[in-house]
């Protein structure tokens, strides 16, 4: 046992030393490539920067698709967004002495709102100071999504989704989606009332709930259950969560349930596999998870979607409480790193939203103490190793993700990528109640690299990836939305 101990130990020091050390690298990359700062386009600011300056007036104005702030009657175009909402989220205010440093970061923040298509800044200036004017393109919300397909759990399905970014006028937001079936009813619904920086003492939150099913990336198919089907993963609760702004940090602090349970083909519990391995830490088949949990994020990204430069850190803590089945007693930590970096190698000509960079993704994570089988760490698959399979690298208590891209433009709507992916477990997999990873013949660690397509398209970025992976098998997927 205490051999068990001083080796995760060590295991959990040697994995926060390999992110640090990737991490403190992809910065120092970019403070000798481009500064700690995003810039800001000399046609966006118009005139040098002076320290003595007074802020003497802050404007919002709201534009169309081109650009402009009338339509064709010559009728102002108008925002939902509250134009008040908008200048308590800036730092700078009339009668300070004008930032640029702080000007950047407004715009920065202002860009990764999701009810802001595009975002700039002019300046005026004369003799009693300097004028600063914003120009907004809000994205079209709310909006209806319609859909369908074929699953082989739970065969021909419909699909709704509603989800309006901007309620009120205050950027709070809401998200729901329902899928229903001849087996089955999902759904996915968040609310969120955002943090105002102009109202410090007044919490932001967010409501969310859940009800999913699907096939077990951990109980893979390798190894079936006892009537021969392959094992489902259910999975239903909801959770809170208050929020607020530290500076450059964004901090959530949540209370979460879920219940975790493995069934057959015919949707009932199973408490083992074929290999009589058990399939939760109850013994039932269902587990429950209550958690506290605390995520911060540092975002330095120059805008919220496409972006072309900056960075974006997460961290966060899950305490699990001993409560209800299987009364879990673990702490799950994770790290997040996303670095993006532009390059001019090729110097090719496509879009502000398809650009020349190197993206690079850094993620590691732990759990300490008894968790659920199903709710360890699934290595591989589309987002994770392309070129493998959904959870077919290995089901771990511990691991470390490392992704690289080239992302170039061929075409204004159209990019290419060459990437590399590479995770490991760290030889934590053995530790993982019943073995499911090391009993299904999963590696552990996995490398697998490619090419892929990116087509911007009026339902979104399309994405499609041609993977090889380390043990010679090709996979190619499409899927919507970038990797990270």
């Amino acid at each position: 046992m205490k051999n068990y101990i001083d080796n995760s130990l060590q295991m959990r020091f040697k994995i926060i030393l390999i992110f640090i050390f990737g991490f403190l690298l992809c910065e120092s990359i970019t403070n000798k490539a481009i500064g700690n700062e995003i810039n800001i386009p000399q046609e966006d600011l118009g005139i040098s920067e002076k320290d003595s300056r007074i802020i003497k007036n802050i404007e919002i104005k709201f534009v169309n698709e081109d650009g402009l702030t009338k339509d064709k009657k010559g009728q102002l175009i108008t925002g939902r967004t509250q134009k008040d909402f908008i200048i308590d989220n800036l730092r700078l205010k009339t009668g300070d002495r004008f930032s640029e440093k702080l000007l950047k970061t407004d715009l920065r923040r202002l860009r990764k709102f999701e009810s802001f298509d595009r975002v700039k800044v002019s300046l005026q200036e004369d003799e009693t100071g300097v004028k600063i004017t914003f120009f907004i393109k809000e994205s079209s919300t709310p909006s209806w999504v319609f859909g369908g397909g074929n699953s082989g759990d739970i065969g021909i399905y419909g699909q709704v989704g509603y989800r309006d970014v901007n309620i009120n006028g205050l950027n709070n937001k809401l998200k729901t989606e329902l899928q229903v079936s001849g087996k089955d009813i999902q759904f996915n619904g968040e609310f969120t009332k955002r943090y105002s920086l102009g109202k410090p003492n007044h919490l932001g939150y967010r409501i969310a709930a859940f009800r999913q099913r699907n096939f077990s990336e951990t109980f893979s198919d390798d190894i079936r259950l006892q009537d021969g089907s392959t094992t489902r993963e259910g999975r239903f609760g909801a959770s809170v969560a208050l929020l607020r702004s530290f500076n450059d940090w964004d901090g959530a602090l949540g209370l979460n349930y879920s219940r975790i349970s493995l069934r057959n083909s015919d949707y009932q519990v199973a408490q083992v596999d074929s290999s009589n391995s058990p399939l939760s830490v109850s013994g039932t088949g269902i587990d429950d998870l209550v958690t506290l949990s605390l995520q911060v994020t540092q975002d330095k990204r120059d805008r919220r979607d496409y972006p072309t430069q900056g960075s974006i850190l997460s961290l966060s803590t899950e305490q699990a409480i001993p409560i209800g089945l299987g009364k879990i007693k673990s702490n799950r930590l994770r790290a997040n790193y996303i670095h993006y970096l532009p390059v001019k190698f090729l110097g090719g000509h496509g879009s502000s939203k398809n650009t020349e960079m190197l993206a690079v993704n850094l993620q590691t994570g732990t759990i300490i103490g008894t968790f659920s089988p199903a709710d360890s760490f699934n290595l591989g698959g589309l987002n994770s190793v392309r070129g493998y399979d959904n959870g077919k690298v290995a089901s771990a208590r511990s691991y470390g993700l490392a992704s690289v891209e080239y992302r170039f433009p061929i075409l204004r709507s159209v990019g290419g990528i060459v990437f590399t992916d590479f995770a490991t477990d760290f030889g934590s997999s053995g530790s993982v109640l019943g073995e499911p990873g090391v009993k299904r013949g999963k590696p552990g660690s996995g490398f697998g690299y490619g090419v892929g397509l990116r087509v911007l398209s009026p339902f979104g970025l399309l994405r499609g990836d041609l993977g090889i992976n380390d043990e010679g098998d090709v996979r190619f997927e499409v899927t919507t939305g970038q990797r990270f």
